[in-house]
């Protein structure tokens, strides 16, 4: 199976890309966001723990990410030919997660495409998307909180990727189709 872990900050463009790829390739796409956001609106034990951490723009520990992950990961394997994770591994620590998580099922991280957007345009983004999406953590505090978080925490991420020569740069600002095109590029090696 193809896994692919899409990167990059808050806004980057990762689950709009996600989807292109999905309707292309016909990927499974593991949105973490989404699977929690789920679990919140449903109003589980697992959805309040989660928007605990989610409302103050922190991460939710990675013990709980994993064992959501594992769980839909297996629920997907033999129905697709690849897997998107979108949100996930946010830490080298998960990132080790994963490995072993794959590892244990014969399967490893075959890319990391990274999506590459200045800074100021993620907050126009997030703010914009925050009027229409209706999500609580889209406001300008708790965005910058984000950012903070993934400049601290995740970007560490693209150099250990890229020590194992996995990673894949994409220039996210610009034309979505162009941006597409470069993911693509990428894809079609694997």
């Amino acid at each position: 199976m193809i896994n692919i872990v899409i990167f990059g900050a808050p806004g980057s463009g990762k689950g709009t890309q996600s989807e292109k790829i999905v309707e292309k390739y016909g990927f499974a796409h593991i949105s973490t966001g989404d699977v929690l956001r789920g679990e919140i609106k449903k109003g589980t034990p697992l959805g309040k723990t989660a928007s605990e951490y989610i409302s103050k723009g922190q991460l939710i520990p990675d013990s709980l990410m994993t064992d959501i992950l594992a769980s839909v990961y297996d629920g997907l394997r033999g129905t697709s030919k690849g897997c998107i994770f979108d949100g996930f591994p946010r830490t080298i620590p998960q990132a080790e997660s994963l490995d072993s998580l794959l590892r244990e099922r014969g399967e490893e991280v075959s890319a990391m495409i990274e999506l590459n957007v200045p800074e100021q345009e993620l907050v126009t983004r997030l703010v914009e998307r925050g009027k229409t999406s209706g999500r609580a953590d889209d406001n300008e505090e708790t965005i910058k909180q984000r950012l903070q978080v993934y400049h601290g925490q995740t970007s560490p991420l693209i150099e250990w990727f890229d020590k194992q020569g996995k990673r894949h740069c994409i220039d996210g600002l610009g034309a979505m189709d162009r941006i597409f095109s470069d993911i693509c590029k990428v894809i079609d090696t694997l």
